[in-house]
């Protein structure tokens, strides 16, 4: 009989999170105040952007990513929506393309120009109306060029092409139509073939998005789902939510059944949401809590116990916003 150690080998055991020094962070940004439940920041290998407070209507900004150091009070805004932004998210395929939607129940669509801004932008490349509530998340699809999705207050998410001369679009090519409640998270799989959702209703459902059909519904009754992510390559979803006890909780699912999670488990009774960001080239989950000030690693591995728990990132300063490009994140502290 062979002999196993007890211990796991893994190259990422030690790893470890660094603030980064003052000068190369990016200081005076009016982060928002909102209490929406999102990222409220989005980066890319040029820009980063954050979403800020502002009186009338929403904005955010745009800053190249090496522009660090103190931020000018009059630095120039995005800010064409008449409420607040809720959702900002780059275009894969295009670094000078970002997507917002708002309170104010439209999508638009930004052209960023290569050098400094200048002046405030208030005029959108492409404006999207076709959801009569606000629209609280977007999502572009991570294979097919712009083709972006929208989820709203309606219940309903659409599906957009951009590809079209048209400023102003009406009319999306799809509306998902599954949900009974607001969709409060969505995650493609790698090749944009399956979508991932977690709705009010607590469930999680895996919707085939050019057929339009729900493959599988998870109403697992212990755990109160609010974010879900697809885990690359490994066919495996994570989720974030709450317990039965309103403790913290996360689970790892079989996505070809999401009767049972694979595993569960408690993390504390804080009350700030849980957002979960992979890095499918090392493995590595990201869990980052909104108001707290730690980052929690851990590392998938396709074997039992699947979910690894490597080290946290502490900070005393919490977390406002957090986002992500392939190694690179940034976090937004107040």
């Amino acid at each position: 009989m062979s002999w196993h150690p007890q211990y796991r080998s893994s190259k990422f055991r030690h790893v470890y999170g660094k603030a980064a020094s003052k000068e190369k962070c990016y200081d005076c940004v009016p982060i928002t105040r909102n209490v929406h439940d999102n990222h409220f920041c989005a980066v890319n290998p040029h820009f980063i952007a954050v979403v800020t407070e502002c009186a009338g209507g929403g904005s955010f900004l745009v800053i190249p990513i090496y522009q660090t150091g103190k931020l000018d009070p009059h630095y120039p805004k995005i800010c064409g929506h008449k409420g607040n932004v809720l959702d900002i998210k780059w275009n894969p395929f295009n670094d000078f393309v970002i997507a917002s939607c708002s309170e104010d129940a439209t999508v638009k669509i930004w052209d960023i120009p290569k050098h400094l801004l200048t002046r405030n932008i208030t005029s959108p490349k492409k404006e999207l109306l076709g959801h009569v509530r606000r629209v609280g998340l977007i999502e572009w699809h991570p294979t097919a060029n712009n083709i972006l999705f929208s989820s709203g207050y309606d219940y309903k998410i659409m599906v957009w092409n951009l590809d079209t001369k048209e400023a102003v679009i009406s009319n999306p090519v799809k509306i998902l139509d599954a949900h009974k409640d607001v969709v409060l998270s969505m995650s493609f799989n790698t090749d944009g073939s399956l979508l991932a959702t977690a709705c009010r209703d607590r469930k999680i459902r895996l919707i085939d998005p050019r057929a339009g059909r729900v493959l599988q519904e998870a109403s697992y009754k212990s755990h109160r789902v609010n974010k879900v992510l697809f885990l690359g390559n490994v066919n495996k979803l994570f989720s974030t939510g709450t317990s039965r006890w309103n403790n913290r909780q996360i689970a790892l699912w079989d996505q070809n059944d999401l009767s049972v999670p694979l595993l569960e488990e408690d993390l504390d009774g804080s009350s700030g949401l849980l957002f979960p960001f992979y890095d499918s080239d090392t493995h590595m989950l990201y869990v980052v809590g909104k108001g707290d000030g730690n980052i929690r690693y851990y590392e998938i591995s396709p074997e039992k116990p699947y979910l690894n728990y490597l080290m946290e990132y502490r900070s005393h300063l919490p977390q406002k916003g957090i986002g992500e490009w392939q190694h690179v994140s940034n976090v937004t502290r107040g």
